[in-house]
């Protein structure tokens, strides 16, 4: 069994910035990747960011060059730092590791 706990949600105006991050507890598997995924109301979930377990990184296009993910295998933490936020980042944003998912936590950003 796996946790996943998000936390670092909130309420941000346009152009300010957010630090996500994602904690992990159990058995997590050191060859599977964290993801981040994020649901915005009234539109299917989609892929944010990702990270390898040896530490490169994917990014969907819409937040390539404002959002960076990192891992702190030590506390087994990843983070997902939003920069330059835009209205359209407002989502649930989750945390996911192989068939495991965090509940999720809520991104607001106000124009």
């Amino acid at each position: 069994q796996v946790q996943l706990v998000e936390s670092g949600g909130g309420l941000v105006q346009t152009g300010g910035s957010l630090r996500l991050s994602c904690a992990a507890s159990g058995r997590t598997l050191s060859n599977s990747n964290m993801i981040w995924y994020r649901r915005a109301p009234g539109k299917e979930r989609e892929f944010v960011a990702t990270i390898t377990p040896s530490g490169m990184t994917y990014y969907a296009h819409s937040v390539k060059g404002r959002f960076t993910i990192s891992r702190d295998n030590a506390t087994r933490t990843v983070y997902l730092q939003m920069n330059s936020l835009k209205p359209e980042d407002t989502a649930i944003y989750y945390c996911n590791h192989d068939q495991y998912w965090g509940r999720g936590t809520q991104v607001t950003v106000s124009s």
